[in-house]
């Protein structure tokens, strides 16, 4: 029996909301709802930015969603939602939003035609999880980033700036009140309802719903829906792996180095520098592996057959953000080309 609504937090629904001209007006509430904006600083209109908001459902993302757009003023905005966190998560957020305002410019001369960006980002998982004395989060459910002069506090260069939804802090239970608590309620809950409950039962928050219903779906994309769900879980349970594999080998590694280290340079310097070295050279070698092993796992699943130069190229990579994104490029691939780009 197929749930009642599907999941807003996967690309095809996400777009299906968000990513269509025809609702844009779902896209704007979304937007100024997140980024406080209220009268002269209202969004009225959006433009999307590319002519391929919808994804055909054949090639379904897992993590990294987004939806660009600008308004009639010229600001432009990067919305994504992201389901897992991986590593170099918050660079990527940054570069997007940067790469967002530099894509503006063709010359010098235009400097001053520049318009602010505003990074979106909506996380399934806790992005800053430092607590106060009273264990309360430091940062809250919904944060707003921009720079400011570290003596007086004072904010300027407002360029670029960034909002983040973390979902897990959501503490409003089954009545979220503000339109914030609304929003991150709907991402939460959606897939576990069976009605539109009446705290969402108006405004974009019900449209958003009616988008997601699955009865609206045709069976090729509630499949195609499925895999992207099944895929996710298999993502979870391969980064869980890897960081097991990954601790297990840099133990045992390190403990191996550390105490070879120690028995050349004598007791009192081996403990120290055999230990401390050998355990930071261990983890490090541990998690490249643990991650070549992800990849190779990843790669298996979705069906893909590596050529001996390219699992050459596997074994031979030594960093570890481009293996992470190698492991991303897997969900959504045709070809192992694509996943080494």
């Amino acid at each position: 029996m197929h749930a009642v609504f599907a999941d807003p937090k996967t690309d095809f629904v996400f777009k299906r909301i968000f990513g269509s001209e025809a609702r844009k007006s779902l896209l704007i509430a979304l937007l100024n709802h997140l980024l406080e904006f209220d009268g002269e600083r209202c969004i009225v209109d959006v433009q999307h930015l590319t002519g391929e908001q919808h994804v055909d459902v054949a090639e379904l993302k897992l993590s990294i969603v987004d939806v660009k757009c600008t308004d009639t003023t010229g600001r432009r905005f990067v919305v994504e939602m992201q389901v897992l966190k991986v590593e170099g998560f918050e660079k990527r957020v940054v570069y997007n939003a940067s790469k967002a305002y530099i894509m503006q410019l063709h010359n010098a001369e235009e400097y001053p035609t520049l318009c602010d960006v505003f990074g979106v980002t909506i996380c399934s998982f806790n992005l800053w999880t430092d607590k106060d004395a009273q264990g309360r989060f430091k940062v809250p459910m919904l944060s707003r980033w921009r720079m400011q002069e570290q003596h007086s506090g004072a904010q300027g260069l407002p360029q670029v700036q960034y909002a983040f939804l973390e979902l897990p802090k959501y503490e409003a239970g089954d009545v979220p009140r503000t339109l914030v608590e609304k929003w991150a309620y709907l991402f939460r809950e959606t897939k576990n309802l069976n009605v539109i409950p009446s705290s969402l039962s108006e405004g974009p928050f019900r449209e958003a719903l009616e988008v997601s219903r699955a009865a609206g779906f045709s069976a090729h994309e509630w499949e195609a829906y499925e895999r992207a769900k099944m895929a996710e879980q298999d993502a979870r349970g391969a980064l869980a792996i890897e960081r097991q594999e990954g601790k297990a080998e840099g133990k045992l590694e390190g403990k191996a180095e550390g105490k070879a280290e120690g028995k050349l340079e004598g007791k009192a310097e081996g403990k120290a520098e055999g230990k401390a070295e050998g355990k930071a050279e261990g983890r490090l070698e541990g998690n490249l592996e643990g991650k070549k092993s992800t990849l190779l796992r990843l790669l298996a699943r979705a069906g893909m057959a590596l050529s001996e130069e390219n699992g050459a190229r596997i074994t031979a990579c030594e960093d570890a953000a481009t293996l992470d994104r190698w492991c991303e490029n897997v969900l959504g691939a045709k070809a192992v080309t694509d996943v080494l780009s």
